[in-house]
């Protein structure tokens, strides 16, 4: 009987340091204000200023990359994605799927692309998917979107420019003693 009541005692104390340690980490995002991946947001835009009674809406957020904003349908696809982060600059392929049309991912990206001061270089559709290029002064992005039956697919790629000069010269810059290397 005195060992069974030890055991008990045990397995008391066990649930008692578990409860502790949930409760802990659980007060630490309360006393933080928020989560270690939260990502930065972007409230819905329109012409009519809200009112102090009305909260905006989050539609969008910015994830690894802070000029390229993300609607919330998408999902990052984490062990699909590549993200290298230096000093100053991000680069990398940020994967992310959701149940959203194409079109209107392709109107999201061209309106906020350019809000963000991107440039558009070229646009590829095909019937299921599309390709989206993008440029800035030290950067280029390209924005992949392939719809399958149930989730619409999303790449974004950002890198950092060959040299500074514009994409429309047909090399990008680069000459053939660049390609044979």
């Amino acid at each position: 009987m005195t060992l069974h009541i030890c055991k008990m005692k045990r397995l008391g104390l066990l649930l008692i340091m578990l409860a502790a340690v949930l409760w802990m980490t659980g007060c630490t995002q309360i006393f933080t204000g928020k989560k270690a991946s939260e990502p930065q947001t972007n409230t819905a835009s329109s012409d009519i200023q809200p009112s102090s009674s009305v909260s905006q809406k989050t539609t969008a957020v910015y994830y690894d990359f802070e000029d390229v904003l993300i609607p919330l349908e998408l999902k990052v696809v984490q062990d699909k994605s590549v993200i290298v982060s230096t000093p100053g600059f991000t680069s990398g392929i940020l994967v992310l799927k959701g149940r959203v049309e194409r079109r209107s991912l392709i109107n999201f990206f061209n309106n906020n692309m350019q809000k963000d001061n991107w440039s558009i270089v070229s646009q590829i559709k095909s019937p299921g998917n599309s390709i989206m290029v993008y440029e800035k002064t030290s950067r280029c992005a390209v924005i992949t979107i392939k719809s399958e039956h149930i989730n619409t697919w999303v790449e974004v790629g950002v890198a950092a420019r060959v040299n500074q000069n514009s994409l429309s010269d047909g090399m990008g810059g680069m000459s053939e003693s660049d390609l044979t290397q």
